[in-house]
């Protein structure tokens, strides 16, 4: 049945809520923020329509909460959810809870859910459906020592999983045999803290991976089309700092070959809406299935530019009940796009999060330049949430062009208060490794060198420290009188900060 949407609570905070909420403008679609205490001031709120609070800072009494996300939609009369990522996105009891309410939940079935969010039950179904996934074992393991076997036998390194994990989180490396039962006993610990579940699985660790994922959508109707593909091999613990569309890797031959096995793992679990199956790529360009993200990923951007479609609007429009307005033949591919997560992290001491209040954020600009933030000059990046600052993607004619577009949007790009991955980013786009499309998962381990990033982060700071002063004395010049020459002389502090750098 077809239902029009007037009004979506956005169950989210940040730059993605503030993502969807721009669309849902241009569709006339109305919109509602939730809020913690320390999000109260965020762009998201101020954005939207509505707003409610939801609770203090903790996840779990705010954004986690299920009675609250949907009390604050039933006391807005918002007729839909969108749950972003993260959060309640992947949640199937919340979806279903959404709908027993009689609103719409702008994403997958539960059932879609809990089959692509159980590692084991994805890979078995995947074998099915005749999508390749990598040696190891097929249910989660309950007997150490069969484990080790099965361990022996696809050969050392094994990587550990947890069955109902993601994001990096229970996943351990096991090079050698003597390392197997701690790193078992280690991943089930961290596993339980993260989901709730200890189950773990074996697979077989691949030589040089790439992660290299497709982006599907697919309707009531069943229609499913795949919108081409991501590489997402630049990673730190696990998670992605730098994406591009289309990637370097593939030829013809083998991105046909992946796209039909994603939308053949998109049909296998019955799929609606927008959703991405991960693949590993090895050194001999062989693809194993990874897992299904049942939501928008952080990395969507890249693909909108390169294909121009709004992934939200048609998240939007997949849930009203409205069939595919186009088929796989309409969906080409123009262009090259890269995206870079600036991160409030210190990329010299092991990416750890570097939190604080942004004194300075001025964003870059141009033909084929993208930012995705919620964060605002003057706000702050706490410990309680993401240390996403923004995303920053860039758009142009070939890829050696979209490098070096993103080098200026980083060069123009301004911030101060935190650390950012910034340094890190142009540090990885200059490097041969990259600029050449010859790397893959280990590039962080392989290539990058801290102690230089730090000597670089140093001199930023004294960078911004000087402009703050800069900043302070122009201002006192304007009030005082004081200083004046300051003034008189023409001095500005945004030009100043731009010869600096």
């Amino acid at each position: 049945m077809k239902q029009t949407i007037k009004k979506v609570l956005v169950a989210n905070r940040g730059e993605i809520a503030l993502r969807v909420m721009r669309t849902c403008y241009e569709m006339g679609i109305r919109t509602v923020a939730i809020y913690s205490t320390p999000d109260a001031k965020a762009p998201h709120v101020k954005f939207a329509d509505e707003s409610v609070w939801v609770g203090e800072a903790a996840s779990s009494e705010s954004y986690l909460d299920m009675d609250k996300v949907i009390g604050a939609a039933k006391q807005t009369d918002a007729d839909a959810i969108h749950p972003g990522y993260g959060f309640l996105s992947e949640n199937g009891e919340f979806s279903n809870r959404v709908k027993d309410e009689g609103i719409i939940f702008i994403g997958p079935s539960a059932e879609s859910m809990r089959l692509m969010g159980d590692k084991t039950a994805a890979r078995d179904l995947m074998g099915k459906a005749g999508v390749p996934c990598p040696p190891g074992t097929k249910d989660a393991m309950e007997d150490v020592e069969k484990a080790l076997s099965v361990a022996r036998n696809v050969g050392f390194p094994v990587l550990i999983k947890a069955a109902a994990g993601g994001g990096g989180k229970g996943m351990r490396i096991v090079h050698d045999e003597k390392d197997f039962t701690a790193s078992v006993k280690s991943a089930q610990s961290e596993a339980r803290n993260a989901f709730g579940d200890d189950r773990v699985y074996v697979e077989k660790y691949l030589e040089e991976p790439r992660h290299i994922e497709f982006q599907i959508l697919a309707d009531r109707d069943g229609n499913t089309v795949h919108l081409f593909e991501r590489e997402c091999s630049v990673q730190r613990r696990h998670q992605k700092v730098i994406e591009e569309a289309p990637s370097s890797l593939l030829t013809s031959k083998l991105r046909d070959e992946m796209a039909d096995a994603a939308v053949k793992a998109a049909k296998a679990c019955n799929y609606e809406g927008a959703g991405t199956i991960e693949f590993l790529v090895d050194k001999h360009q062989k693809f194993y299935f990874l897992e299904m993200n049942t939501r928008l990923q952080v990395e969507h951007p890249v693909t909108e530019m390169i294909t121009g479609i709004d992934l939200v609007r048609a998240q939007i429009e997949i849930a009203e009940g409205k069939p595919l307005p186009f088929q796989q033949n309409d969906i080409q591919k123009n262009g090259h796009a890269i995206e870079c997560r600036v991160y409030a992290e210190d990329p010299s001491d092991q990416f750890l999060p570097s939190t604080g209040t942004l004194t300075r954020h001025r964003i870059p600009a141009g033909a084929g330049v993208r930012v995705d933030s919620g964060v605002e000059e003057g706000g702050e990046v706490t410990i309680n949430y993401d240390p996403m600052i923004s995303k920053l993607s860039v758009h142009s004619a070939t890829r050696k062009l979209a490098i070096k577009k993103m080098l200026r949007a980083l060069h123009e790009y301004e911030i101060s208060g935190c650390r950012t991955t910034i340094p890190f980013c142009e540090f990885t786009l200059k490097h041969d490794a990259f600029s050449s499309g010859q790397y893959d998962t280990h590039f962080v381990k392989d290539h990058f060198d801290p102690v230089k990033e730090t000597m670089f982060e140093k001199v930023n700071e004294l960078d911004a420290l000087a402009a703050s002063l800069v900043a302070a004395l122009h201002e006192d010049s304007q009030g005082s009188g004081k200083n004046g020459n300051l003034k008189q002389t023409g001095t500005d502090v945004n030009q100043w900060w731009s010869n600096r750098r």
